[in-house]
């Protein structure tokens, strides 16, 4: 039987970075650039496809934390914070900002962009320090803000978001390569803006998005239809606070035919003032599962497609009708889902997955 998991990680092997980078310079080549920066949390998988079409070109890595395995031994690797950064993206977004500058005229840059960007890379504007920064990163991820509001703050905040770092570039011509963590798929917002150009760019620009959330859920589409199955709803609708989508996706289960049933996006968690262990998967699982209690053939996989949830090495959660005890409405309360999930066994464990487009709802309904 074709489980959840198995469906899960052919979303994710349609969208991972080596994967997504390979495709798009196989299929539309660009001429060799001199300098390849690639930033996120799926920079190392991105770079590493790209190391291979152009072995001989210098490559900077900025990825978060224990997201380096696999890089070039050639490439220059810098790893900081995320979700809220700390002084080595500060050390990084000064590295990044200075590499662009100091290309010369008639240079060539390739930028690999996705997810995370915001936190691992960044040159605060003048009079901002980084603890101005991190004290306004913890108060809009607590407040439940959404990607839209935190990159407008974000980008305020910046010398290098909003189109501003190719502002500095000099050179002849930018090609970007990004891979989508936000609703719309915009280059303006992925990464708040980093791989953007300014609105009057003087050289010849090029973008492509190389994988977003609806390429994931069509290869779990494929995977399930291969399987025999039956798919259902296949919607990118959560975008909204966790506590009104677990609602909304539990009813459209119950009354959904049998089959593989899937949402795409990115939902958003409020937290209080002293959160416990957990991440908005963790959050939206919790409330499926009391939702759900009781039904029978019903299983729901919540997670995070780069492989991390929060603040935690939890990609999310499985959890059925018989998952909920009412024990978990107080690790709700106190946004501490994610030990109260890994104590009866739900938490799903991938590890960094090598790309992000944002989050994955799975249901399999008997």
């Amino acid at each position: 039987m074709t489980d959840l998991r198995t469906l899960f990680d052919a979303g994710v092997a349609a969208v991972g970075g080596d994967t997504s980078v390979a495709t798009s310079l196989t299929a539309d080549p660009v001429a060799p650039p001199d300098q390849i920066i690639a930033v996120g949390k799926a920079a190392t998988a991105m770079a590493r496809a790209a190391h291979e079409v152009f072995p001989e070109t210098p490559l900077l890595i900025v990825t978060k934390y224990h997201h380096a395995e696999g890089a070039p031994a050639a490439a220059d690797v810098m790893e900081a914070a995320h979700p809220v950064l700390d002084e080595n993206s500060i050390a990084a977004g000064t590295r990044v900002l200075e590499t662009v500058q100091n290309m010369s005229a008639d240079r060539h840059l390739m930028l690999l962009v996705s997810g995370g960007a915001s936190a691992l890379v960044e040159a605060p504007a003048d009079g901002l320090s980084l603890d101005d920064l991190s004290s306004r990163a913890q108060q809009m991820l607590a407040s439940g803000a959404d990607i839209h509001a935190m990159n407008a703050a974000r980008m305020q905040a910046s010398r290098i978001k909003g189109g501003k770092l190719l502002g500095a570039f000099r050179g002849a011509r930018v090609t970007t390569l990004a891979i989508s963590d936000v609703e719309g798929d915009s280059l303006q917002v992925i990464g708040s803006g980093i791989g953007a150009a300014p609105v009057e760019p003087a050289f010849t620009f090029e973008a492509r998005i190389v994988a977003s959330n609806a390429i994931a859920r069509a290869a779990v589409c494929r995977a399930a239809t291969d399987a025999g199955l039956i798919v259902g709803h296949d919607e990118e609708t959560l975008y909204a606070d966790v506590n009104a989508v677990a609602p909304r996706i539990a009813a459209a289960l119950k009354n959904a035919s049998p089959g593989v049933h899937l949402f795409g996006g990115e939902p958003t968690v409020v937290l209080p003032p002293d959160p416990g262990l957990g991440g908005r998967n963790q959050a939206l699982a919790l409330l499926l599962a009391r939702e759900i209690a009781g039904a029978q053939g019903l299983q729901i996989l919540v997670a995070g497609t780069d492989g991390t949830d929060g603040p935690t090495d939890a990609a999310g959660a499985i959890v059925d009708g018989e998952t909920w005890e009412a024990s978990g409405q107080e690790a709700l309360d106190r946004a501490d889902a994610g030990r109260w999930l890994d104590a009866r066994g739900a938490l799903l464990k991938t590890g960094p997955t090598g790309t992000n487009v944002m989050d994955l709802v799975i249901a399999r309904k008997s």
